[in-house]
């Protein structure tokens, strides 16, 4: 089963065709393009601005140029974490950093800044955005804020506790490419934002840290996540400042004159991850049960859940192979200096919990990257807690020390990917027969 369930998760993976998706998307007939429901003439506009951060910008920028093809020009910006495996006709490209901004990061974000000052109401500005596209962009609001400074808010506010909602409100209000700001910077022209989504149904705005779209969180909320965190003193001094001194500035709001032409569609999301591992389960026989309940759980809490899941759903099934799927990030705090991520974590979490039952655990992250690892997860089975005592290998020590990866890499169970190119919410895959 843990070959069968790392096909699975292959087979999701291959089926969720990025440029196909954008070929779906935006339905062309010569001039004439339809996106978001609204139809437009191409030759209509003075020029066409696309901006393309995240993980998958370079899939996604690759269906654009599938869908216009060679008949209209685009000038494009492409940013992602490594450079383009070939470069874009029309396209510059930077290497950002993830999940820490670098020099790269404000590079970015001042050539987007100044090119999206060029535009105009004869420009057609296409955004396409992806999970990692917070760190990958980047550019201070207030002057005399450094790179250094935005690293530094990074390290205080992932290692404060705080939920990532939270984190984002901080993040977008000293932000200038956050938070609707982009939208804002071509306030007059035609803008259609796609997104390949990491985030739950309905929080599109923290994709990339919605800087298209209104921004539901205010100055109040980002004041008081710095202050129920004890943060001022973390902040380097003008952040700092701008805290104590109460001089942020508000992110644009529903309503705002730069929402007024811009409109927003997911290419690729929860829904459509899902019914891709459906589908690959049920082709191995499994009768499936969807989960969407744990995101943000504790580890142990979402465990214990979908275990539950799976035995009442086995005994519903009359005999039959039975499969749970869940997907969504959980929650998993740093306790050590070891190497891994959340999905590595959360299999290792299910280790002593399946030992000596028929079932399969795989965790692993869409985008083929799992925290600091090289692995995009891991799989494990009843067995794998055998195996690791006559290694010699003690789960909870490895557990304690944030040490998943090197636990599945000496066992053989590790799943690297490499980067896909995609980045979906990580999917959890719980097999029995």
């Amino acid at each position: 089963m843990k070959q069968t369930a790392q096909r699975v998760f292959h087979e999701t993976l291959a089926s969720l065709d990025i440029p196909a998706s954008m070929e779906r998307k935006l339905a062309r007939n010569g001039s004439a393009i339809r996106a978001h429901h609204r139809e437009l003439d191409l030759r209509s506009f003075r020029e066409i601005v696309a901006i393309a951060f995240g993980k998958a910008s370079w899939p996604m920028a690759q269906g654009l140029m599938r869908v216009l093809d060679s008949e209209f020009r685009v000038d494009g910006i492409l940013v992602g974490p490594a450079a383009p495996p070939s470069e874009l006709a029309g396209w510059k490209s930077f290497v950002g950093g993830h999940p820490v901004p670098n020099a790269g990061s404000f590079k970015a974000g001042r050539a987007i800044l100044d090119r999206l000052a060029r535009c105009d109401e004869k420009s057609l500005v296409f955004f396409l955005l992806s999970g990692g596209g917070s760190a990958l962009v980047e550019q201070p609001l207030e002057s005399g804020v450094k790179l250094k400074d935005f690293q530094a808010l990074n390290k205080a506010l992932v290692t404060c506790g705080a939920p990532i909602e939270q984190m984002n409100a901080v993040r977008k209000h000293v932000s200038a490419v956050k938070g609707g700001r982009l939208a804002a910077a071509a306030a007059r022209s035609m803008k259609f934002t796609l997104a390949v989504s990491d985030v739950p149904p309905g929080e599109e705005s923290a994709i990339a840290s919605g800087p298209t779209l209104p921004d539901p969180s205010t100055v109040a909320d980002a004041e008081r996540v710095v202050s129920e965190y004890s943060l001022i003193a973390k902040l380097p001094g003008a952040l700092r400042s701008a805290f104590e001194n109460r001089t942020l500035s508000e992110t644009p709001k529903e309503g705002n004159a730069a929402f007024g032409r811009s409109h927003f569609a997911l290419l690729l999301g929860e829904h459509e991850l899902m019914h891709a591992a459906h589908h690959a389960c049920e082709a191995e026989g499994y009768v499936c049960l969807c989960d969407h309940s744990t995101d943000d759980w504790p580890l142990e809490k979402a465990a214990d859940h979908l275990l539950g899941q799976l035995a009442a759903h086995k005994a519903a099934t009359l005999g039959k192979p039975a499969a749970v799927l869940a997907n969504g990030e959980l929650s998993s705090p740093v306790t050590g200096d070891g190497v891994g991520g959340r999905n590595a974590a959360f299999v290792l979490t299910c280790v002593p919990k399946i030992a000596g039952k028929d079932i399969t655990v795989l965790s692993a992250g869409t985008d083929g990257i799992d925290g600091n690892s090289p692995a995009a997860g891991a799989v494990a089975d009843g067995e794998t807690l055998d195996r690791a005592r006559a290694a010699g290998l003690d789960p909870a020590d490895f557990l304690r020390r944030s040490d998943a990866f090197n636990f599945f890499r000496l066992l053989g169970d590790a799943i690297i990917t490499g980067p896909t190119g995609n980045n979906l919410r990580d999917l959890r895959i719980f097999l029995t027969k």
